[in-house]
């Protein structure tokens, strides 16, 4: 009972002392979440068509600097979509007790270290595969789990 009292303590410490995600997109004072367009809502747990969106769009200008939002190591690749588009990349990074998938970023590596704040990509062109979207780096958690509260 104590040593699960002391990790679930330490679990929390963690999860403190990491605070809060770095902005993710240069030119932008705050990650701010993407409303609602004709394309759906940004926000965590929107509808689309016959399932709910497992993460959040953070707004950011196609060609923008993407950052990483905590220090941790980029894992892989991962592609939000089963064919090619001008969109279909991104990481998944994992570190200070979190695991996220970040889409449409064209990544400098696919793995490696990476620190909070660092630059991890650029913005891929979603308005040529989505034209008068709000633009935005999609972020999804492994577990699926809501990351709003991170950001």
């Amino acid at each position: 009972m104590f040593a699960t009292r002391v990790f679930l303590l330490a679990v929390l410490v963690s999860t403190v002392l990491a605070g809060p995600w770095a902005n993710i997109c240069a030119g932008k004072s705050s990650n701010k979440v993407r409303t609602c367009d004709r394309y759906g809502c940004g926000h965590y747990g929107a509808r689309r068509n016959q399932r709910l969106h497992n993460g959040v769009d953070v707004l950011c200008s196609d060609g923008s600097t993407v950052y990483a939002p905590f220090t941790g190591e980029i894992q892989r690749q991962t592609k939000p979509y089963r064919n090619n588009n001008a969109i279909n990349d991104g990481v998944q990074i994992s570190g200070n007790g979190f695991c996220v998938k970040m889409f449409y970023v064209k990544p400098i590596k696919y793995n490696g270290s990476i620190k909070k704040g660092e630059k991890l990509g650029t913005l891929l062109p979603l308005q040529a595969v989505y034209p008068g979207i709000q633009s935005h780096v999609h972020i999804e958690n492994c577990d699926k789990s809501n990351p709003t509260s991170y950001l």
